[in-house]
């Protein structure tokens, strides 16, 4: 019984530290986390006119991706920021999305 109980330990230990990798950045900490949105920063361009996406994802212990201010640009085809948010979504650290999306002209 007491090898029953290690055992037990040492998995939820490893399953916290390793569900880790995929929990996504939010304004709030939730193990069930869809569609939130925030702030990360403001340019100095006048208008939007044009809105760029970039994502990374994360699924269990594997995650790729490039959620740059850099390639949300490129996609968007911006050369000047007006302001940049974010949306994560959170799926019980099981699946992880987060995109950022820029703003400008």
């Amino acid at each position: 019984m007491r090898k029953i109980g290690r055992q037990l330990t040492l998995a939820v230990t490893c399953a916290v530290l390793l569900a880790g990798c995929a929990i996504g950045q939010g304004p709030v900490v939730a193990p069930l986390a869809l569609g939130l949105q925030g702030p990360v920063s403001a340019g100095s361009a006048a208008g939007s006119s044009k809105i760029g996406r970039a994502s990374a994802i994360g699924i269990v212990m594997f995650a790729t991706g490039d959620a740059s201010i850099s390639a949300a640009m490129r996609n968007g085809g911006i050369t000047r920021i007006h302001h940049v948010d974010h949306e994560t979504t959170n799926f019980f650290g099981f699946y992880a999305k987060y995109t950022t999306i820029v703003y400008g002209e």
